[in-house]
Formats: C-alpha cells, structure tokens, sequence
C-alpha cells in the first residue's frame, strides 16, 4: 500500500504541476482551455462551474494528462472565439504555452529539492569501508576507513584547484557518476576516520568506461561501502555464532591471524569460507577468531554454515555482522536551500541529457531507463525513509519529466518547440503531411523507449540485473 500511495502522490502532483503550467500560460496569452486532464481513458472525476469555463477531469489511466485548448485544427471553431483560438496565437504565446508544462516541473524540482535540504536528510558519512582489489579505487591509494572531505576536478593543477566539500558517501557518489559519465580524472582529499591527517589522491575516472555507468558505479570503480565496525549485533539462537560462544557486541580483530578492519572485510571473509568446504560437507572449516568482549582478547572457534541456496554457496554464522555506517545530517538554511536546489537541479538535468546520449551512441548501457514499476519502488522506499528522502525523489523524478519532455521528439513539448522554431526561421508552417509522418515516427520512438523501460523494469524484478 505505501508503494501504491508513493507511486499515485508521485504521478498526480507531477503532471498536475505540468499541465498546470501548459495551462496557466494558455489562460494569460487568451487561449481558452476546453478540459483539464489528469490520466487517460474513462473519466472518475468531473468538475465545471460553467458550460463555457474549463473542464476538470480525472480519468482512470494515471500514466499522464493532457490541456485541450481551442483550436481549429482539431474542429470548428465560432467566429466570435476565434482571438481564443491557440493556432491564432502569435509564435511566441504558442511556444511559450508549450514550453510552460516542462519549465512547471523543472521550477518545482527546484523547490523540492529546497524543501529537502530546508528538512534535512540523514545520510552516510563519506567513510569508505575497504577497496576491491586492482580497482582504480585501491590504486588510487584509497583504504578501509578514508574519511573523503572534498573533490575536485583534475584538469588543472596548482593554487588554481577548485575544492568544494564533500557532504556524504550521496554526495561523493552524485559527483563521481557525473564525473564518471564524462571520462574526468577528479581529484579526493582524504582525512582517517577521525579527521586527522590529510592527503590528496588522484581517482583516474579517465579510463573509465561510460556503458559502465548504472548502480553498480561503486563497486566498478572499487569504492568499499560505507564504512562500518567490525562488531557483532543480534545474534540468532542457535545459530553458528551462538554455538561457537559469540556474544553480541564482541570487536572482531582478526580471523586465521589476518587482520580484520571494517565489518565489509568480516563479511566477506565469512562468505568465503564455503569455497574451502568439501563438497556436501553442512559447514564450513573452523576459523580461528580474535576478538575483543569488555577490554579483554578471546580466541574462539567458529565454523560457519553453508548457505546452498544462493550460487556459489557462501558461509554465514547467523547474525547480525558490523555496525551502521556513521550518518551526517545535511540540511541548509532557506537561502542555501534555494540556491543548492537550483544547482541540484541543473546538474540533474545535465546529466540526465549527457546520460541519453551516451545511450543513443551505444556508450551508456540501456539498463538505466525505468519504467512505472521502478518509479513505484523507489517511490515507496523513500516514502519509508522519511519525507526528506521522499522530496528529493520527487525532484528527481520531476526533472526527468521535465527533461524529456523538451527532447525534440514529435509528440512531446520539445517537438513542438522544433517545430515553432523552424517555423520561426522559414517565416512558414511545417505541412500538415510532414506534422503527420514525424508524429508517427515520435510514437514508434516513445514505444520502443517505453518497452525498453517496462523491460528493464521486469527484469529487475526477476533479478535479472
């Protein structure tokens, strides 16, 4: 249900803030506005003060809407309306209506965003946990516990570097998949997790290719996660933990004489035992653990248990491994606020073209466009993180639509712009022919991107991504 609501607050107020600008624009150029839409299909929800005022509707299929303007194009019109009409309309009005619907989202990402950072959202620190090995991240000299402070971009060097403070592992992600998407080396200025100490390091993004940029960014760089304590939480009865004489709260420090430094580094660890399993054996080999319970060292005798239910099998000892990552509170006060959702905003939308086009030339990887049912589970995700999170997911979703509805595909905002602007430097009107075949090739466009979507959507479900 709370993935439901999420999905229908996100969808009603989105294209009603687009739809509302088309109409608001359309009312004060003097274009009379028919009917009112949100969604598609057989109407639910009615609403005219006047046979002659507006049409408010709500109909079954919540996938968009529409504002159905007077025009004669689409019938007749009477001829003491025609000044009403929006083919009447000077060029300007026209694309001024057009341009309204995507600019509305764009504007409220802007204040979502505002309204995130006014809140404030509770994030990871930007302490790594331990890198992959031979990733650019552990050549780069990154380590277990790196607390990342700021970033800059490497293209020059000097007094003239450009530093701006890190905020959260969110933060340092955001900027390392833009940086990422377009081949640029950044530079990380690193502190111990404490804050002591200080020491630049160069992460060649470079060499990084930009089909590889998706969820999985992180671990291709070879970025641990976040950082975590190798402490033991709730352990399960019965289980191999408890068997073994594990208490919860104990401090791992090694396993087998090797040093244990983060909890990333303990679970795999414990994960790895199963490949030294004989085969059918229920257990894994004993390892010998060192840890730490109320100041005092204890070696213990522990054999994980073999989990076959995933391929490969892995070793688990049925308890709750390593601490949460240490969170930071961002917040901003209302001008900051303002400016940092604009900036978010901008960056958004400039990342989300440089991300199409590189899936246009075959260099970003299809898998990144989702459909309704990703929209649906991130929706009902951030709605259970708070209503931080719930905003900047708002915003994210709000400059995509925005965003594409300006690509200048026929059937979309932006296609019409394309239209308007040849029509502006010509002095004529594309043909009614040509209108027809470019509207036909914009829907094959939109439902090959919208099967590409839905797919993905499927195969994520089925873990097939």
């Amino acid at each position: 249900m709370t993935y439901l609501i999420g999905l229908i607050v996100t969808l009603g107020l989105l294209i009603v803030v687009h739809e509302y600008g088309h109409y608001r624009v359309a009312v004060a150029c003097g274009v009379k506005v028919q009917r009112f839409s949100v969604g598609f299909g057989r109407v639910l929800w009615r609403r005219q003060r006047s046979p002659d005022a507006t049409e408010f509707v709500v109909c079954a299929l919540p996938l968009g809407g529409y504002v159905r303007m007077l025009d004669e194009r689409e019938g007749s019109v009477p001829a003491e309306q025609l000044g009403q009409a929006f083919n009447r309309k000077s060029l300007r009005q026209r694309s001024a209506i057009v341009a309204a619907g995507p600019l509305a989202n764009l504007a409220l990402a802007v204040l979502l965003f505002a309204g995130a950072y006014w809140v404030g959202m509770e994030e990871p620190k930007a302490v790594l946990g331990p890198s992959v090995p031979g990733s650019l991240a552990e050549r780069a000299g990154l380590k277990s516990g790196d607390w990342v402070r700021a970033m800059a971009d490497a293209g020059s060097g000097g007094d003239s570097v450009q530093w701006r403070d890190v905020q959260s592992m969110n933060d340092l992600m955001w900027r390392l998949t833009q940086a990422a998407l377009q081949r640029e080396p950044v530079r990380l200025q690193v502190s111990d997790r404490d804050g002591r100490g200080s020491r630049t390091l160069l992460l060649d993004l470079a060499t990084f290719e930009p089909r590889d940029v998706d969820g999985a960014l992180a671990r291709k760089i070879g970025l641990g996660a976040a950082f975590g304590e190798p402490v033991l939480g709730r352990l399960k009865e019965a289980g191999p933990a408890v068997r073994a004489g594990l208490a919860e709260g104990d401090r791992v420090l090694s396993i087998d004489g090797r040093s244990v430094p983060d909890a990333q580094s303990l679970r795999e660890r414990i994960r790895a035992s199963a490949a030294a399993a004989a085969p059918g054996a229920k257990d894994a080999p004993v390892q010998r653990w060192l840890v730490e319970r109320a100041g005092r060292s204890l070696e213990i005798q522990v054999a994980p248990r073999i989990d076959t239910s995933v391929t490969p099998p892995i070793g688990r000892i049925e308890a709750y491994v390593g601490t949460p990552p240490a969170m930071v509170t961002v917040r901003h006060g209302p001008w900051d606020g303002i400016v940092g959702g604009f900036e978010r905003m901008w960056d958004t939308s400039l990342f989300t073209l440089k991300m199409l086009g590189r899936m246009l030339i075959g260099e970003a990887s299809i898998k990144n466009l989702s459909g309704p049912i990703s929209i649906a589970d991130y929706a009902g995700q951030s709605v259970q993180q708070g209503p931080a999170r719930f905003l900047e997911f708002l915003a994210i979703v709000s400059v995509s639509l925005g965003v594409l509805n300006l690509l200048p595909l026929p059937m979309l905002d932006g296609g019409h712009l394309m239209v308007y602007i040849f029509e502006g430097v010509t002095g004529r009107a594309v043909s009614e022919e040509w209108l027809a075949r470019l509207q036909r090739g914009g829907i094959a466009v939109l439902l090959m991107m919208m099967s590409v979507a839905l797919y993905n959507d499927v195969a994520r479900l089925l873990g097939l991504h």
